[in-house]
């Protein structure tokens, strides 16, 4: 489905915006592998660069919050808030790995520059589905579905970062790792 700002757009602003839609995907991505990053506990590194991913995607009083039947109502403004719920959130697992797909991007606006390749405004929504899996150090697995619901604005010299973000919980459960044979 083609949405208004891209039946609007002229061929070369459509180039222009299907950057932006991958740039913007991306940022979920980011998002998944600084998570990650931040659930490292002991490995300050990790944790350094996790937050310094948040503060790339992230804008900077973005509103972040949890929901859905069953979630524990979390939430925060700002990418050191978030960081903080999420390495505290994160810290009794071992491992974690939070794996993002099916990412649907709608443009709400975009104010493109004299050069069609350029965007100086704009503000969209994507929603991601997650499947987040969290190993305890005795050998039970935590499996989380959800689906992030963001909006993303452009900021110039900066790029697409979220803005708001819900993170909408599914579904879940426990259980055994396995071995390996």
């Amino acid at each position: 489905m083609i949405e208004e700002v891209e039946l609007a757009a002229t061929p070369a602003q459509r180039q222009t915006l299907l950057l932006a839609r991958q740039e913007i995907e991306n940022v979920r991505r980011w998002y998944a592998v600084a998570t990650d990053k931040l659930g490292l506990a002991g490995d300050e590194a990790a944790r350094a660069e996790g937050l310094r991913i948040y503060h790339r995607i992230f804008a900077p009083e973005a509103k972040i919050e949890v929901s859905g039947p069953g979630a524990r109502p979390l939430g925060g403004t700002g990418p050191d808030a978030w960081a903080e719920v999420a390495a505290n959130a994160l810290q009794e697992y071992e491992a974690t790995q939070h794996l993002i797909g099916t990412q649907v991007v709608t443009f709400d606006s975009v104010t493109f520059g004299d050069d069609p390749a350029e965007i100086v405004s704009g503000s969209a929504h994507m929603s991601s589905y997650l499947q987040a899996w969290h190993a305890w150090p005795d050998d039970r697995l935590r499996l989380v579905l959800g689906s992030y619901l963001d909006t993303v604005v452009y900021r110039p010299g900066v790029g697409w970062q979220i803005d708001t973000m819900n993170l909408v919980y599914t579904s879940g459960e426990q259980r055994a790792l396995g071995t390996s044979p």
